[in-house]
């Protein structure tokens, strides 16, 4: 394929012996930066080798998505390129594995995915596996929810948070996941439920349950205790922010009561709505959160988009 670059040799991986490919894309689905803050787990020992490259100018729309520039007083610097890049890592056991990172493409979803089939039958790729987080009006107090998805069902290894057929906005992986199903190569792929008020910024709650589907789902060996002590972190920085913002605080409460509500009702089998416990609606919920991501209600230096300072 003429926008994909592979290398000639992989003498790291020996001949024949079939690797996981880890799709992990920033972008339209990365809430909490589930995926960009896996992606650095993942590589936090070893950035790993890489393997092939994709010409990013053929998929990459840079007037909507710009690249960073340092501006040093009168020259530019350090510019940011985009990569879309496959590395040959190694999990905490040595396994190799590949990983495929770099921004979702915007433009030739379908020659993107002809790229990365080329992948898998060039590097014998046993499972691939896809990475992803959407914002959820669901509060951070109860558990983080994860929906699976698979173009072979013996892949599904869990029960979904709803049932039913829903049409939403598609995704180069949701794409790939359907060409390489056309050419019996196995995809599943794992989507964290993030709490909108905190999509903005990093979310490690969803990360963790990201990296521990991963881990199951392919045998890779992962140290997910810096995970878990960045959820136990960040879920402590959460808390003090609540505490000090009562607009917040009534917001969770609200979302809390529906999600109680949505999870008796499924138990029961019975109306989705709580019983003797108004809620808030969805414009209410929306009008106190656009307030709230103004930073209209908190004190200079707050950032707006999530939880601590900011710094401009």
């Amino acid at each position: 394929m003429e926008h994909l670059h592979v290398v000639d040799e992989v003498p790291d991986l020996p001949a024949g012996q079939p690797v996981p490919l880890v799709v992990a894309l920033q972008g339209f689905l990365d809430a909490g930066n589930a995926s960009a803050l896996a992606v650095a787990e993942l590589t936090r020992h070893d950035p790993g080798r890489v393997v092939a490259t994709f010409d990013v100018d053929v998929f990459h729309d840079y007037r909507a998505r710009r690249p960073m520039v340092t501006f040093n007083r009168d020259h530019y610097q350090d510019y940011d390129a985009p990569r879309l890049v496959v590395r040959l890592v190694r999990d905490a056991a040595d396994q190799p594995y590949l990983l495929l990172t770099g921004p979702e493409p915007d433009t030739r979803w379908e020659a993107f995915s002809r790229g990365v089939r080329e992948l898998v039958e060039r590097f014998d790729v046993e499972l691939v596996v896809s990475l992803a987080s959407v914002p959820m009006a669901a509060p951070h107090t109860r558990p983080l929810a994860v929906t699976q998805h698979a173009n072979d069902e013996d892949l599904l290894s869990r029960e979904n948070p709803w049932v039913g057929e829903i049409r939403v906005p598609s995704s180069a992986s949701a794409l790939l996941e359907i060409r390489l199903g056309d050419h019996g190569h196995p995809m599943t792929g794992f989507v964290a439920h993030v709490p909108h008020y905190v999509a903005q910024g990093d979310y490690p709650m969803a990360t963790l349950s990201l990296l521990e589907d991963l881990a199951a789902a392919t045998g890779l060996e992962i140290d997910l205790d810096p995970v878990r002590d960045a959820t136990a972190a960040k879920a402590r920085e959460i808390d003090d922010y609540i505490a000090e913002h009562g607009e917040v605080a009534e917001l969770v409460r609200g979302l809390e009561q529906q999600y109680d509500a949505f999870t008796r009702s499924e138990e029961a089998g019975s109306s989705l709505l709580a019983e003797d416990a108004p809620l808030p609606s969805g414009e209410e919920l929306g009008a106190q959160f656009e307030r709230f991501l103004a930073g209209l209600d908190g004190p200079e230096g707050t950032d707006p988009r999530g939880f601590g300072d900011h710094q401009g």
